[in-house]
């Protein structure tokens, strides 16, 4: 990104700003997502991260390249608040008398995510990680930062990034095999259904990484 168009950030062109949500809302959403498997949830924190940005704006520096490390370390941390709210939510609803069983949205994730037993299988076990576990695989492997731009979006050291992805990667890989390995010794059943009665997954749009 150009310093002029970094001064008009900085400054509060609507413009500038408007541009700047046109290039990365398609990747923020994704990684939102990924983050926290609701679609729902992914646009609340899309709208949360450019207010966050439009609040911040005069922190951005005049020099550097892509803002799109910024903005998808603002949508972690949204997604964290997100999460949080969410918890002390479901707490409260617990609390409650349970004269009626409350939805799930269970239904709606299995219906919407990519329909491969790998991707399902993986992203199953990535719930298992530890947050900053699975914050670094998402940046660096499913939202396509390098190592410096993950830093750069999570605030913390290179070598972290790499120790953690490490980790992630390794586990994920172990989990992932084990599911699988599960599955196929489970019998078989339904080989009557009617074909094309399945539905079809929804999947992230391509990124744009510029």
């Amino acid at each position: 990104m150009e310093k002029d168009e970094r001064a008009r950030i900085r400054t509060g062109d609507p413009l500038a700003f408007g541009q700047l949500f046109d290039q990365y809302a398609r990747s923020v959403y994704n990684h939102a997502f990924r983050l926290t498997g609701n679609w729902s949830t992914a646009e609340d924190v899309v709208a949360l991260t450019f207010l966050e940005a439009w609040r911040l704006r005069a922190k951005v520096d005049l020099d550097g390249g892509s803002l799109r490390p910024w903005l998808l370390g603002i949508a972690t941390n949204a997604a964290r608040n997100t999460a949080r709210a969410a918890r002390r939510h479901e707490a409260a609803i617990a609390r409650l008398p349970r004269d009626e069983i409350m939805p799930d949205f269970a239904d709606e994730l299995v219906g919407r995510i990519d329909d491969t037993e790998r991707l399902a299988a993986a992203r199953a076990a990535l719930t298992t990680l530890r947050r900053s576990e699975r914050e670094v695989f998402t940046l660096c492997v499913w939202a396509g930062l390098d190592y410096g731009g993950a830093a750069q979006a999570l605030g913390i050291p290179v070598g972290t990034v790499r120790s953690r992805l490490a980790r992630a990667r390794k586990k994920l890989q172990k989990l992932t095999d084990a599911a699988l390995s599960v599955k196929n010794r489970e019998p078989q059943f339904g080989c009557g259904q009617v074909e094309g009665g399945r539905n079809t997954a929804a999947r992230p749009t391509q990124e744009e990484t510029r």
